[in-house]
């Protein structure tokens, strides 16, 4: 039954996840009050270690690119890539990005645009603390900064160097493609044992727990977007056949392998996603976006190393730094074991070089460009609603919380209501469900992939039965109301994965010194042993 699996840690990873399941759904209320201490009590006390963690993956990243060590391969230096540059940028966004960036593309530029104490970010040369200055475009421009400062390289450095440090001891070194192998510098062939099993062990809860709460959370999301279209309720019944039917692709995806399931999806995601970037383009404020994009991304370039390093003094501030910047560091650290190791997986035969700028800076760039455009639409809407003394409503929606709502009233505001904004609506409702796919069958392969030691095709088998459980977990906490405390456990959970991200980092680092040493010393010998012969 266990054949070309870890028995043990395949156990005991679905006993701890029916454990923490159980656990939610049978008192949620308590769950969610446990899980939120927890994360308060973190946020409190290690909100200065996210900070200084995250700049220093960066670092790390600056240091590759810069370095001799850029031109190693994650592999022999024989091996090519397996995929094309455009399926890999098409790979990665869609897996490291999903549905988030839909919905908080819109909100959340709104949010900072309209909370003077959430866009009041001290650094912010145009900071309005006191509620006070006019909404103009400079205050648009400055919602958007904090927005990519959100979603930008800061995030995607977390999996850089998870993804880097997994691909070099996979395909350099020979060992598995498990979290396990980033600590052989370490601890050596005790990576095999209680140790490591551990570690892996932790990437697949963090896994099924990241991916299970994000689609229980977002079904509610895309069933809204399904009655708008079709006039079908948004209720429990149509969010749970959601599920199932998202499931079901996955799976299929999953099972198909990267080639052909997850790659098709990925490049098909990334048309779709240029058609409805194009609408709102066409149809939008088109040079009004091209002039904020340029100022938000000056500001981002100039303020880049204050915001990354700003710890507040006052305490609103302080609040505001744990409730959004902490909680953003907290979810890439999370996510970073699945992400990192699905990077790894489609990233082999490439150099460190260009694994690093690839995966740094094409996602986040075109994750930048559909800010600008998606929440720059927004923005310019209510700055020019009524002739700028009105409202165009999203303000009203996003302080709501109803977020779906305000992505669908900023379209309606490119193209109508009628048959073309139907059109786009179908399209973004479509993106909502295909980004869950690529997430849901990557994660699958993921998971399979650490419980079978590193196999990169792992038994369909239990791939089908772990697709499964993140469907059925999904389903249950959805019903019983705990998706919301599982999430807070699982940004909770970023803390003990940040130590073992920094331990991934310091052991490639060391492997690469020791790389780099061994090969300097051996072209040594070799001049001496050549002066002797002339000799």
């Amino acid at each position: 039954m266990f054949a070309n699996m870890h028995r043990g840690m395949t156990l005991s990873s679905a006993l701890l996840v029916l454990a923490f399941v159980a656990v939610t759904v049978i008192n949620p209320e308590l769950s969610s009050a446990v899980f939120s201490a927890a994360r308060n009590w973190i946020e409190d006390t290690f909100a200065g270690y996210y900070l200084v963690t995250v700049v220093l993956l960066i670092a790390v990243c600056f240091f590759i690119v810069l370095s001799p060590f850029g031109s190693k391969r994650l592999g022999k230096d024989h091996e090519r890539p397996e995929f094309s540059r455009f399926a890999w940028f098409a790979m990665l966004f869609s897996a490291g990005i999903g549905i988030g960036i839909l919905f908080f593309g819109v909100a959340e530029p709104i949010f900072y645009f309209d909370n003077s104490g959430a866009f009041g970010y001290p650094n912010n040369p145009h900071a309005d603390l006191a509620g006070h200055a006019a909404m103009n475009q400079q205050r648009a421009v400055d919602a958007l900064r904090v927005t990519f400062f959100h979603w930008g390289l800061h995030g995607w450095a977390v999996y850089v160097v998870v993804g880097m440090a997994l691909a070099y001891f996979a395909y350099r070194k020979d060992l598995p493609l498990a979290l396990r192998s980033a600590l052989y510098p370490f601890i050596g062939n005790r990576i095999y044992g209680p140790i490591g099993h551990l570690v892996d062990i932790l990437g697949v809860l963090g896994c099924v727990f990241g991916v299970a709460t994000s689609l229980g959370l977002g079904v509610s999301q895309m069933a809204v977007g399904l009655q708008r279209l079709t006039g079908i309720g948004a209720g429990l019944d149509t969010q749970l056949i959601l599920i199932a039917a998202i499931t079901v692709i996955s799976i299929l995806s999953a099972v198909s392998g990267v080639k052909r399931g997850i790659r098709i999806i990925s490049e098909l995601n990334i048309w779709v996603s240029v058609l409805v970037i194009g609408a709102f383009v066409v149809g939008g404020p088109t040079l009004w976006l091209l002039t904020t994009f340029g100022e938000t991304m000056r500001d981002y370039v100039v303020e880049f190393i204050p915001m990354g390093l700003w710890y507040p003094e006052d305490q609103s501030n302080t609040n505001w730094l744990q409730a959004w910047t902490i909680f953003y560091w907290g979810w890439w650290l999370a996510w970073a074991p699945f992400i990192g190791l699905f990077i790894a997986r489609i990233s082999k035969g490439r150099t460190l070089r260009e694994f690093v700028l690839g995966v740094l800076l094409v996602p986040t760039f075109i994750i930048f460009v559909w800010l600008a455009i998606f929440g720059g639409t927004a923005l310019h809407q209510e700055l020019t609603a009524a002739g700028g003394t009105g409202t165009a409503g999203i303000i009203e929606l996003v302080n709501a919380w109803n977020l779906p709502a305000a992505l669908f009233a900023t379209s309606d505001g490119v193209a109508g209501t009628g048959s073309l904004g139907w059109v786009l609506s179908a399209m973004m409702v479509f993106l909502l469900m295909s980004w869950f796919v690529t997430s849901a069958d990557s994660s699958t392969l993921v998971l399979t992939t650490i419980l079978s030691l590193g196999n990169p095709e792992p038994p369909q088998r239990f791939r089908i039965f772990w697709g499964l459980v993140i469907g059925l977990v999904a389903a249950a906490l959805l019903v019983a109301g705990g998706l919301t405390a599982l999430q807070t456990a699982l940004i909770a959970a970023a803390l003990p994965l940040s130590v073992v991200i920094l331990v991934m980092t310091a052991g490639v680092l060391v492997s690469l010194f020791q790389e780099g040493w061994r090969k300097s010393s051996s072209s040594i010998v070799q001049s001496e042993g050549k002066q002797a012969e002339r000799r």
